[in-house]
């Protein structure tokens, strides 16, 4: 949890007791200047990474943190220290398993791991500040199960009585607290890079990566202003804001690390598009249908913000197609409640409204949430999920095959890493509360189809039966995006 109190310094995180080292070393430098030793062994499986990028951050977090207190006490106890505490709350590490997994897969040599799990670790310094970020847009008050930053913020500000609006004070400081977070990433991915033999591309799909993000984020508010509700747009946005920043790019840095050819590296960034994707998607069902206590975080805020998700526009199409003109109505205006702001409320009268200019209830989100099952959405939502895995799964197993050609027998090592991959895919896809999956033990490639060859780009868009313009399609080189 987060110490939120103003009256006594915040405690810095302290590092867990370091492993025992190899005496045979590949050195890596870490962000202090100073060469590190390899660990004693990879991870083998999700959880074993999740502890050793956690100890990676927690090492590095204690380092910056006790940096920022050089700087100023203040400064490291109230920004420095909340922001540690903060991602090392939790998460599933997803992002940093892709990159793992995916380094592994394109034959990454195990000199290599410690470069892969500081890498690992400054992606979840990303996320951390998308998800700071992401909060102080949305203004979601939870994250992980407590109080988003800016809430915090607002709070301690609140309670020392300090001068001023606690809301303004709360979003600057959080705003600040997430750019903190990508300059700690963007160090220990500088660092690392200087290290490695293929750094250049490594810095290559960093900045290609930070970029889309940004430039997802905004189209989702842009969305969120001029009340899109299209499908290309939505699977765009699903594209760049998450499939390629959750799945594909990490795959792409693990790629770039172990110095893949380009036909390995397109193969991973397909399969990474199509599990992106259907994340997004999940996510999709899980903002409207998600329960917060399994989340950690509200239901219904992408209903309220008419959030440009392609369940609505699914929900908007059918509704058209189907003339249920009731539902067109519910889905793009609210007709029944007050709008958010005072100004708005004196203004506007409750039946005209923009749809995600309202504060709806509990019963409102309810019977939007009726509204969306009657189309037909939601079912076509899961389907979908459904097939974006099983093609991903699909190019799994191209990977290390030059198109139409045989495959080599595959190694136990090869299969226990599609199977990894194949795992991670789909816990990243699945809800909450599905039963885990046997994973896919086939190593037969399927056969070169339109729908599955890896470097397909409407495979990996894996929506709209073709259309390739809703999503920057995969390259074919290793390089340069």
């Amino acid at each position: 949890m987060i110490d939120t109190r103003t009256t006594e310094p915040m405690r810095t995180p302290q590092p867990k007791p370091a492993q025992p080292q190899p005496t045979a070393p590949a050195a890596h430098h870490g962000t202090d200047g100073r060469p590190r030793q390899q660990p004693t062994a990879a991870p083998s499986t999700h959880q074993e990474l999740v502890t050793a990028v956690e100890r990676v951050l927690e090492r590095h977090l204690h380092e910056r943190v006790s940096e920022a207190a050089r700087i100023d006490p203040v400064f490291a106890d109230q920004m420095a220290a909340r922001l540690a505490e903060f991602v090392l709350r939790g998460g599933k590490r997803l992002r940093a398993g892709f990159l793992w997994w995916g380094w592994q897969a394109a034959g990454g040599d195990l000199e290599q791991a410690d470069a892969a799990l500081h890498l690992g670790a400054a992606l979840e310094l990303l996320q951390g500040c998308a998800l700071i970020h992401d909060d102080v847009m949305d203004a979601s008050p939870v994250r992980r199960g407590a109080p988003a930053v800016h809430a915090d913020f607002a709070a301690a500000h609140a309670r020392a009585l300090m001068h001023g609006s606690s809301t303004a004070y709360g979003t600057a400081a959080a705003v600040l607290c997430g750019d903190l977070a990508l300059s700690w990433a963007d160090d220990l991915v500088s660092v690392t890079a200087l290290s490695c033999t293929h750094g250049r591309r490594l810095h290559q799909e960093w900045r290609a990566l930070r970029t889309e993000l940004i430039a997802g984020q905004y189209l989702d508010i842009h969305g969120q202003a001029d009340r899109s509700t299209g499908l290309a747009q939505a699977v765009r946005i699903a594209g760049l804001k998450s499939a390629l920043y959750t799945v594909e790019r990490p795959l792409a840095l693990g790629a770039a690390l172990a110095g893949a050819d380009e036909a390995t590296t397109a193969a991973l960034r397909s399969a990474g598009r199509c599990a992106g994707i259907a994340f997004q998607l999940r996510d999709d069902l899980l903002g409207v249908y998600g329960e917060p206590a399994v989340t950690g975080k509200p239901s219904g805020e992408d209903l309220r913000d008419a959030k440009p998700t392609y369940l609505r526009a699914v929900a908007v199409q059918r509704a058209r197609a189907a003339g249920d003109h009731h539902a067109v109505r519910a889905l793009t205006r609210a007709t029944t409640s007050a709008p958010r702001d005072s100004a708005s409320r004196d203004s506007a009268s409750r039946d005209s409204a923009p749809f995600g200019e309202q504060e709806l209830d509990e019963q409102e989100l309810d019977a939007l949430r009726e509204v969306i099952e009657r189309t037909g959405a939601r079912t076509v939502v899961e389907k979908q999920i459904e097939r974006l895995v099983e093609l991903s799964v699909r190019h799994l197993h191209t990977v290390r095959r030059a198109p139409h050609t045989a495959p080599a027998p595959p190694t136990p090592q090869t299969a226990h890493v599609i199977d990894a991959l194949t795992r991670l895919i789909e816990r990243a896809a699945a809800s909450p509360t599905d039963p885990p999956r046997a994973p896919d033990r086939r190593t037969k490639p399927p056969r070169p189809t339109a729908d599955t060859h890896p470097n397909d780009p409407a495979a990996a868009e894996g929506i709209g039966r073709g259309r390739t313009s809703a999503v920057p399609p995969a390259p074919t080189t290793g390089g340069r995006p």
